[in-house]
């Protein structure tokens, strides 16, 4: 029999009890009289089909337990409000159902009165369904019983369901999380659900089959997306948002790896953090990627086998920042009503149209910032740009199409560097042209997969004028690092003067073809190469100051593949610790004008063998590694003062 719910605070003795004393006053106890049930509030068992009133605000004042048998029924629109307390949350026992029948225009909504996180326990489902931890385990939760060997399981439908504040804290260890799903079968429909403002997970799988479609998670403060004792669903289209402090992750696994899989998930966060944990030897089959602004993409915690991670039918790529296109769109979750925002102090994602920074505000790069085909961002004088400590997914590239205007003054330059401007923080600034290169039209970069080179030598890809750039050289892999300032073949059409790079873990400014020249560059303390090209770059530099007070660093300059005669005038480099000076790989090679060297062990090299006549000195080819040619005039930087600048 099927009942409209008017009456639910209504453990079984209470109602007995009110029934007895209902009958004879004369046998009314002594003391308070128990609480009589209201039309509004939930709490106790339930242990027969029931099913809400959507006009009625329920508030729930203790736990609420659908028993073995029977079956909760949410209309769209109805509201449950809970109060404060570890003891507030709603539970479907084994064998019971729950149908949330939620619409977009209705959806329906669970949140607390206080509206703070952690206010409530939050929804917990329990199943028949297999999980490593066995049949009839003991839940941490309310010590519940769940688990069994029914993968078909049904615990009803919900849809269009809206859960806030939930995460209350169970013990020293654990906490509530907003959807807690315990071996919940195949059997069981969830779909557009949201999950804000948690204090612990937004939902987390305990085992189970069960599936999911489009699900929002906002701010939980613990992980987004969080499973563990083997769960072997899928979940198609998430979008997660993070934007306050403090949070752990956009997915955490656990445990045994059964490789749930997830089609297209899209994770942003405004503060950095690690987008996906994977501990113990769990894994997942992910498709449809889309990560923005966290500092670390993928954690193997505990070491466990990078393979078991699959992300677009690869092994995944712990040095990957997997930023991409968003998979899902934000728009899809416009009935969760949801203010939550990323800061404009907060640079990421892309720029499609025209961008103008306020040099007012300080500004954060949380991760990458890409700037592409038709996009420009202009940055103007005394901008200070701080890049968070984020390896390869901090840096800001400019692709093919787009144009980048940096408008420093030499009194006003522009800073973008990380805090502690430590080598390899970040991932610097890379460009991305259509001249011509030897690796072909539209090749490859090794920096973010991006696509570079073409026809046009004219090309340009904006204005770089007095810019300084602190603590670069992230590692890529074990082959590849960023540089400073990364050029792939960028035109003759691009203006770059005033650049300081100091503190990379890589090169200064390298060079990937194309036909741009520079002036004024200095290079302070990067541990591979101050200047280094390949690939037939062909432009001019003109006045190049190169320190290096640091033990370790490679080379002032590297060249490498074919010559295309780029030309160095008033090429300084000085060294405090020996080394090498330039370094000419293959049959690379320039023409300086005025070169000076100092402090090297070594002043030229030429490792592979290539012709010394391919490095031109003041206009006489050279006939040996040993000529003394590089004693030119020192290059006087006093004036450059705009190189001091800092955060």
């Amino acid at each position: 029999m099927k009942k409209t719910m008017m009456k639910i605070s209504v453990l079984c003795t209470i109602l007995c009890a009110l029934i007895i004393t209902g009958c004879s006053s004369d046998d009314t106890p002594d003391g308070p009289e128990p609480p009589e049930p209201t039309d509004d509030t939930l709490e106790g068992n339930l242990t027969e089909d029931t099913t809400l009133d959507s006009s009625i605000e329920y508030t729930l004042t203790g736990s609420f337990f659908v028993t073995e048998g029977a079956t909760l029924t949410i209309p769209a629109g109805t509201k449950i409000v809970s109060e404060s307390g570890t003891d507030k949350y709603i539970t479907i026992d084994k064998g019971s159902k729950i149908d949330v029948q939620g619409t977009e225009s209705n959806p329906v909504l669970m949140t607390s009165k206080n509206e703070t996180p952690g206010d409530w326990g939050g929804l917990v489902i329990l199943g028949d369904a297999t999980t490593t931890a066995g049949a009839n385990s003991s839940a941490e939760v309310g010590g519940f019983i769940y688990g069994g060997n029914n993968d078909a399981d049904d615990s009803g439908s919900i849809n269009y369901l809206i859960i806030n504040y939930a995460g209350a804290q169970i013990n020293a260890e654990s906490q509530y999380n907003g959807l807690t799903l315990y071996a919940v079968g195949s059997g069981t429909s969830i779909s557009n659900v949201a999950m804000l403002n948690g204090t612990d997970d937004g939902v987390e799988f305990f085992g189970g089959t069960v599936s999911a479609t489009n699900l929002y998670l906002e701010n939980n403060e613990d992980d987004a997306v969080d499973w563990t004792e083997g769960w072997s669903g899928t979940v198609d289209n998430t979008y997660v948002l993070h934007t306050i402090e403090g949070f752990s992750t956009a997915i955490e696994a656990d445990k045994v790896n059964n490789n749930p899989t997830f089609n297209n998930f899209t994770a942003v966060s405004a503060t950095g953090g690690t987008a996906l944990q994977f501990k113990k030897e769990s894994g997942a089959t992910i498709n449809g990627l889309s990560l923005t602004g966290y500092t670390t993409s993928i954690d193997m915690a505990d070491g466990g086998p990078l393979a078991n991670v699959v992300i677009e039918g690869e092994t995944a790529d712990e040095f990957k920042s997997y930023t991409t296109e968003p998979t899902v769109d934000v728009s899809t979750f416009a009935w969760v009503n949801s203010n939550a925002t990323i800061s404009d102090e907060v640079l990421q994602g892309y720029v499609d149209a025209e961008v103008t920074l306020d040099a007012s505000v300080a500004y954060e790069l949380n991760s990458s910032y890409i700037v592409r085909d038709g996009g420009k961002l202009t940055i103007p004088a005394g901008t200070k740009i701080t890049a968070a400590n984020g390896g390869t997914s901090v840096y800001i590239a400019v692709l093919k199409g787009g144009e980048i205007d940096i408008q420093g003054t030499p009194e006003n330059p522009v800073v973008i560097g990380s805090v502690d401007g430590n080598p390899g923080d970040w991932g610097g600034l890379t460009i991305c042209g259509n001249a011509t290169t030897t690796a072909g039209v539209d090749a490859v970069a090794e920096v973010g997969g991006f696509i570079y080179g073409g026809t046009d030598d004219a090309d340009s890809s904006g204005s770089i004028t007095n810019l300084v750039i602190v603590g670069t050289g992230a590692q890529i892999n074990s082959e590849s690092q960023y540089n400073g300032v990364s050029l792939y073949a960028v035109g003759s059409g691009t203006t770059i003067e005033n650049i300081a790079v100091k503190n990379g873990a890589d090169d200064g400014v390298e060079f990937f073809g194309g036909t741009v020249s520079a002036t004024n560059l200095y290079l302070e303390n990067n541990e591979d190469d101050a200047v280094d090209w390949t690939e037939g770059w062909n432009g001019t530099v003109t006045n190049v100051y190169v320190s290096h007070s640091i033990e370790g660093f490679s080379t002032a300059v590297e060249a490498d593949g074919t010559n295309g005669n780029p030309t160095l005038v008033n090429f300084t480099a000085v060294a405090s610790t020996a080394g090498t000076g330039l370094q000419f790989k293959k049959e690379s090679g320039a023409t300086f004008e005025n070169a000076h060297l100092s402090g090297y062990t070594t002043n030229v090299d030429f490792p592979n063998g290539g012709a010394p006549s391919n490095v031109i000195v003041d206009g006489t080819p050279l006939t040996t590694a040993e000529d003394d040619v590089f004693n030119g005039t020192a290059l006087d930087i006093s004036g450059w003062s705009w190189i001091e600048a800092s955060l």
